[in-house]
């Protein structure tokens, strides 16, 4: 019996965004990408701001991470990749976004905006407010 070996070749651009998805990852909050290049220099030293920039809207382009449009900021998705826009729930008090589904609300706006003639080429629903631990926490104090 033989084995066929593979050799796996990364970019360097992919291991960046690896390294970037590690930040993201432990992160609770969304993280914005002045703040990926920071976490990332104190392991890699000198890192190239344009290198970091660039990697953490390849990664939303590909369905790897969200771009959280109203804080500048990204964090990685929480679960599989689906094929409908998620609808991200950031706390105001913690930072922690959870992300949900929905693809019927989604298909009511576009009918909604596309009663005009408007053409929707993407969805962005950000909700700010207070999660269920947070709020908790406020009842009890």
């Amino acid at each position: 019996m033989y084995h066929r070996w593979r050799c796996c070749v990364i970019t360097r651009g992919e291991m960046w965004q690896a390294e970037i998805l590690r930040v993201l990852n432990r992160s609770h909050a969304p993280v914005t990408a002045y703040e990926v290049l920071e976490t990332l220099r104190e392991t890699h030293g000198k890192v190239a701001p344009t290198t970091i920039y660039r990697a953490p809207s390849s990664l939303a382009d590909c369905g790897r991470v969200h771009r959280v449009e109203s804080l500048n900021a990204f964090t990685a998705y929480q679960c599989d990749r689906h094929q409908h826009t998620s609808i991200l729930s950031i706390c105001e008090e913690c930072g922690s976004v959870e992300e949900s589904v929905a693809p019927e609300l989604l298909d009511e706006i576009s009918g909604l905006v596309g009663r005009s003639g408007f053409s929707p080429m993407r969805h962005v629903i950000e909700v700010h407010g207070m999660c269920g631990s947070c709020s908790m926490r406020k009842l009890q104090a």
